[in-house]
């Protein structure tokens, strides 16, 4: 999952790494490993065992209230939520809200509506 991150200017490279050093990922366990197989296989992500599947079950694993992404076709995408949110029950494990880094922090026009706000 790293592998993401080190592309690019390195300068950046090293800033985007220096973010994430003091996280805890969780291991390549034989359970773990289980549970992206059976997103798979359960069609909830794509076959790629160390992409999306993976980042959802972090987000899970670890009940993260929110999984932030970017990826509208695979994870923040609300015609999979239903199926996301079947698969992780049937799992026991926790339902993280999918959503994209806009719905998180909405735009000019959501203090503007508010009430109290002019």
């Amino acid at each position: 999952m790293l592998d993401e991150l080190t592309g690019g200017d390195p300068e950046r490279v090293e800033k985007r790494l220096d973010l994430v050093r003091e996280l805890l990922l969780v291991p390549d366990e034989p359970a773990i490993t289980e549970i992206v197989q059976a997103y798979i296989r359960h069609r909830v992500m794509p076959a790629d065992p160390g992409g999306d599947a993976r980042y959802l079950l972090l987000a899970s694993h670890d009940k993260c209230d929110f999984l932030v992404t970017w990826n509208c076709k695979h994870l923040a995408n609300a015609n999979k939520f239903g199926h996301i949110r079947r698969v992780n029950t049937m799992l026991g494990l926790f339902v993280s809200a999918l959503v994209t880094p806009l719905e998180l922090i909405g735009d000019d026009h959501d203090e503007a509506e508010r009430p109290g706000h002019r």
